[in-house]
């Protein structure tokens, strides 16, 4: 079962990505990013994107074209800034996979940091 906080800013910026995500709403998406974000692979803390620019780029092009991509809240904990997020992701209907992504929003209110974790 999730564990939810009563909604901090982070739970409500992570949120509206994730809204965002679903809608391939790209401008909204990126927005929810600080201009510095950087994007890192577990366990092998690989730097994968540095930057919103970055970040768009790579999801205007590998997802936000696919019509069915949709990705499905199984889980998520709050620790003050950082959100955990556990989800079941469908790229094109066939593709599914569980994704966990840590994110880490600043002071701002964006999100700064995010680590996805690699499956073993």
């Amino acid at each position: 079962m999730p564990v939810l906080s009563s909604g901090n800013a982070a739970e409500r910026i992570v949120q509206t990505q994730l809204d965002a995500y679903n809608a391939r709403n790209l401008e909204t998406f990126a927005a929810c990013y600080a201009e510095d974000v950087k994007v890192y692979r577990l366990p092998s803390m690989a730097l994968s994107l540095d930057g919103r620019a970055a970040l768009a780029d790579h999801y205007a092009a590998k997802r936000f074209n696919l019509p069915r991509l949709h990705a499905a809240l199984l889980h998520r904990i709050v620790q003050g800034s950082r959100v955990i997020d556990h989800e079941d992701v469908t790229l094109d209907g066939e593709n599914r996979f569980r994704a966990v992504a840590i994110y880490d929003v600043n002071a701002d209110g964006l999100i700064a940091a995010v680590w996805f974790v690699d499956a073993e």
